[in-house]
């Protein structure tokens, strides 16, 4: 099943910090998922000044469960980076 993952960053002033501290782990992370075929694409988010601001992930996977397993072992959310994650079903029309 594909699933979005819409994920906003915190916005205090440490948040930034947080996340280039916690970035190498999460992509080494996210090269196995997508080497397992889990992830389809992720990338940043990117807000005023170019700075990131959050995550976009698309995913394959068997349930909402996994999706949610995942979650509450991805590094960005151990390390207090995303804040607002909104997980949705989706269909991919072209790929």
């Amino acid at each position: 099943m594909t699933f979005l993952i819409h994920a906003f960053d915190h916005k205090d002033s440490e948040a930034i910090t947080r996340r280039l501290a916690a970035r190498e782990k999460h992509l080494e992370g996210a090269r196995a998922l997508h080497k397992e075929g889990k992830i389809v694409m992720a990338g940043a988010m990117i807000g005023q000044n170019e700075t990131m601001m959050g995550s976009v992930v698309i995913v394959e996977m068997d349930s909402l469960e996994e999706v949610e397993q995942w979650l509450r072992e991805e590094i960005y959310i151990q390390e207090n980076v995303w804040d607002n994650v909104n997980i949705y079903p989706m269909r991919i029309a072209i790929r």
